[in-house]
């Protein structure tokens, strides 16, 4: 666990090795969320980079009638 300090500006470097495994870059937009008693991140991505993250998903699930 990485542990960083706040800023008196309320600022944050995120780790160089969080960010390399998320394949963060600078200026990129994050999302942030108070859940509970911590704070997220989620790094926000453009609808071409989601682009087939679902190929080979399973759409063989049953469905409820009203549904078709």
């Amino acid at each position: 666990m990485h542990a960083v300090t706040v800023s008196p500006k309320f600022q944050v470097v995120i780790p160089q090795v969080v960010r390399e495994l998320l394949h963060l870059e600078a200026g990129q937009k994050m999302q942030v969320i108070a859940y509970e008693n911590r704070i997220e991140l989620i790094p926000l991505q453009s609808p071409a980079q989601l682009r087939g993250f679902l190929k080979g998903i399973d759409t063989t699930v049953m469905r409820e009638d009203d549904r078709a």
